[in-house]
């Protein structure tokens, strides 16, 4: 059964590098931003008081909107007691989707300069297609992450044998734990079989799904933008990665 890719590393999107989709849609996300109406508003600053990531400030006798802090809540138009809060449309950024080799591909893409990418996240996720979805998420443990994650199924956390990675996955873990997703890790680079991320995987009784070696050809060919898995000496490991993770995570 085929899978749809789905990158939701929408301020750093890659995988349609790798697997070139033919694009067949492409579609805007927009956003609420606040409208002050002067006329209407008695500088009662409930509005201000009201926003936690203070998208709203107060300059002399207006009230300022600092668009690129909105989160699009909709609170200071609730809380106002003048009417004199409206919305105006606002362009994030944009859904691509495509295909490639029969796979549905679809990816987000936040424009330049936007700070906020959470409603982007949102969009893209609340569209996904039946079947199988295969989310890229983005790296580390933000807020783009939980909003991936509270769509998820299951996770599967990569890492590398490093101090830097062990620290990472350390709060992967508790993420996931805290979400109750059922989660493997996959263990990238791998130069000595016993390492600091394989320990930590036995003294937390963690699933390991695959591991991958260090070796220089994988860099040739990823910086040249092929995909491992059409190379036929590391075919191998995705194929055994994808039984144990149906077996593991999926088939539970």
């Amino acid at each position: 059964m085929k899978a749809n890719y789905v990158d939701a590393d929408v301020e750093e999107p890659n995988g349609f590098i790798f697997l070139k989709p033919k694009i067949e849609n492409v579609s805007n996300v927009e956003v609420d931003i606040p409208s002050i109406n002067a006329d209407k508003c008695q500088k009662c600053y409930k509005c201000v008081n009201f926003c936690e990531f203070n998208a709203l400030a107060i300059a002399k006798d207006e009230i300022l909107v600092f668009d690129k802090l909105c989160h699009s809540c909709g609170g200071c138009k609730i809380v106002c007691p003048y009417d004199a809060i409206s919305y105006k449309k606002k362009i994030i950024g944009i859904i691509e989707k495509g295909i490639s080799d029969d796979i549905h591909c679809i990816r987000g893409l936040l424009n330049i300069g936007e700070a906020i990418s959470s409603s982007l996240v949102k969009t893209l996720l609340n569209g996904l297609s039946e079947g199988v979805n295969i989310i890229d998420s983005a790296p580390g443990t933000s807020c783009n992450v939980v909003n991936t994650l509270n769509y998820a199924d299951c996770a599967v956390l990569i890492t590398e044998p490093t101090e830097f990675g062990l620290h990472d996955l350390k709060r992967a873990v508790t993420l996931v734990e805290n979400l109750k997703i059922p989660f493997g890790i996959v263990i990238n680079r791998v130069i000595e079989h016993d390492n600091i991320i394989k320990k930590y995987c036995e003294d937390k009784n963690i699933r390991i799904l695959g591991e991958i070696n260090y070796d220089k050809k994988i860099a040739e060919l990823y910086s040249n933008g092929n995909l491992l898995v059409d190379n036929d000496n590391y075919k191998k490991i995705f194929i055994n990665l994808s039984k144990n993770i149906e077996e593991q995570l999926l088939c539970r």
